[in-house]
């Protein structure tokens, strides 16, 4: 048994409001905590979109009293969401601008409106962007033009980490995360996992996987990138993009730190300090979790807390069984069950403004 401060997801996809099929605030929140994850930030590319200060309150309203882990809320960028800006920024760890296709309505694509958004995005705050090839070369410049944190979400391609790398060297305010799927499946695992495997971004090549490990150093988070859909809305056409990972990314961490691939120092750098001081977000020292690793045990999507109820690392031998979860010095989560009523806060970024980027 180890002790683990208490994991930061600041990569998660709750789903609600508008498609609470898939996942809501108390389901949700409790896959976090069984996968050791103590504090939460919720993505706003929902069908009805974090984008307005109405919006916002609505997400706080409905997950305030059920949910069981620490939750907070990134905002959505669009053109009329820019009036919202300095209104939000003590209430939100980040902003998220979609550059690529994916989930959601909140795609930009247009070179005057991100100009505006970066702009006008207060400077001490984080700039979080989904951006893949050509589209991060163009965030890295309105980051540097606009003299703003920038934090790429789920890079997955040996170019996109030399293009970070890079602006790192160049002194640019630049952070990135990895996704355990990309870090654990290839392309090659598509003809297996079909519809269960398909994501944004994609799985890349077995050479860019190997990229990624061999340049741990430079990434600064892992992010589940929790994306929940539903199994019937998984083999649907076209399938939606999108895996969960909140109960699945600590193990597959552990068993890579027994395979002398990754360190526990690694872990608690990539999954709780740095994304504290990246978001801001306050760290309690009677928060923390306790986790057996010597013995392995298979993944098995009957055993998962998610709403929908499959991983595709299904089958997976792994170590890293969470036992115990403390939170606030209460024992909320052990031996695979929940204890008590749902104890989990709403967050706000502390006071304090970054000096990590």
């Amino acid at each position: 048994m180890i002790k683990l401060p208490g994991l930061i997801d600041t990569h998660v996809h709750l789903r609600e409001p508008g498609a609470t099929q898939k996942e809501d605030f108390a389901t949700g929140s409790r896959a976090a905590i069984a996968g050791g994850y103590t504090t939460i930030l919720d993505m706003p590319n929902n069908p009805e979109p974090t984008v307005s200060i109405k919006a916002l309150q609505k997400k706080i309203c409905l997950a305030k009293p059920r949910i069981y882990s620490d939750v907070g809320f990134h905002f959505g960028a669009t053109p009329d969401s820019i009036a919202f800006f300095q209104k939000v920024q003590k209430k939100v760890f980040g902003l998220k601008v979609y550059m690529n296709h994916t989930t959601g309505t909140l795609l930009i694509e247009d070179q005057k409106i991100l100009e505006r958004i970066f702009n006008s995005w207060p400077s001490h705050k984080i700039i979080m962007v989904h951006a893949e090839g050509e589209t991060l070369e163009k965030a890295i410049f309105l980051a540097g033009k606009f003299k703003k944190k920038l934090h790429v979400c789920h890079l997955s391609l040996k170019d996109q980490l030399m293009m970070v790398k890079k602006a790192k060297n160049d002194g640019l305010a630049i952070t990135c995360e990895v996704s355990a799927h990309h870090l654990f499946l290839t392309d090659k695992d598509l003809k297996k996992l079909g519809p269960f495997g398909m994501m944004r971004p994609p799985l890349s090549t077995k050479k860019d996987q190997d990229f990624l490990w061999k340049n741990i150093d430079y990434i600064d988070t892992i992010a589940s990138d929790h994306a929940p859909h539903t199994i019937m809305e998984k083999q649907s056409i076209p399938s939606p993009n999108g895996v969960p990972g909140l109960e699945t990314t600590l193990p597959l961490l552990l068993t890579a730190v027994s395979e002398k691939r990754l360190t526990i120092d690694n872990v608690i750098r990539l999954c709780h300090t740095n994304p504290s001081k990246i978001f801001n977000i306050s760290t309690e020292k009677n928060t923390y979790i306790e986790v057996y690793i010597t013995k392995p045990y298979t993944l098995n999507p009957k055993h998962l807390f998610t709403k929908c109820g499959w991983t595709p690392f299904e089958g997976m031998r792994v170590r890293g069984e969470v036992k115990r979860v403390i939170l606030r010095g209460k024992t909320i989560f052990e031996n695979g069950q929940f204890r008590g009523k749902p104890r989990g806060q709403i967050i706000y970024p502390s006071d304090t403004v970054s000096e990590y980027i």
